[in-house]
């Protein structure tokens, strides 16, 4: 069963390091297609455990950045020991998938099933992934990075940061 509110709930997922356009981009569509944005940020040890590394910024700040866009209604971290356990707490009526989120997804069919529960899965375009991609601006950082406690994620100046 989805949520008791009549509202439609829209979930999305992700790491958000080093906050960036396609970061903004994915979650407007997500917003775009409910009332209520949720996004969930990855732990930085769940990151550690999918990725291989360490996050360039820490989960505390990581979700500092995506609560303050505008877009977002509610950001919370990810649970390492149940990675399903937020689906079952805010019961979405959409999951919000990136274009290049794949690690998350195997088995959701199935735990739907098991819970009972009736929800949409929806892949998002991407956003000029050939420059606003985590994995690219990581490798090829050309400007400091901003100070953690003054950053304005979803400001113009925060998300061009790294555009030519």
């Amino acid at each position: 069963m989805p949520n008791s509110s009549d509202k439609k709930i829209v979930m999305a997922f992700g790491t958000f390091d080093f906050f960036h356009a396609g970061h903004a981009d994915y979650l407007r569509q997500a917003k775009a297609l409910g009332e209520q944005l949720i996004v969930v940020v990855a732990r930085d040890e769940t990151v550690k455990k999918v990725k291989g590394f360490a996050s360039g910024m820490n989960e505390k700040k990581r979700l500092r950045d995506v609560a303050a866009c505008p877009h977002v209604d509610k950001a919370v971290l990810g649970y390492p020991d149940d990675k399903y356990y937020v689906i079952k707490k805010h019961r979405p009526n959409i999951l919000a998938l990136g274009y290049d989120q794949f690690a998350f997804t195997y088995g959701l069919e199935k735990f739907f099933i098991q819970e009972n529960l009736d929800i949409e899965i929806i892949r998002l375009d991407a956003f000029e992934p050939q420059t606003f991609k985590s994995s690219i601006i990581r490798q090829t950082l050309r400007v400091p990075m901003p100070d953690p406690s003054k950053s304005t994620p979803c400001a113009p100046e925060a998300l061009t940061l790294f555009a030519d």
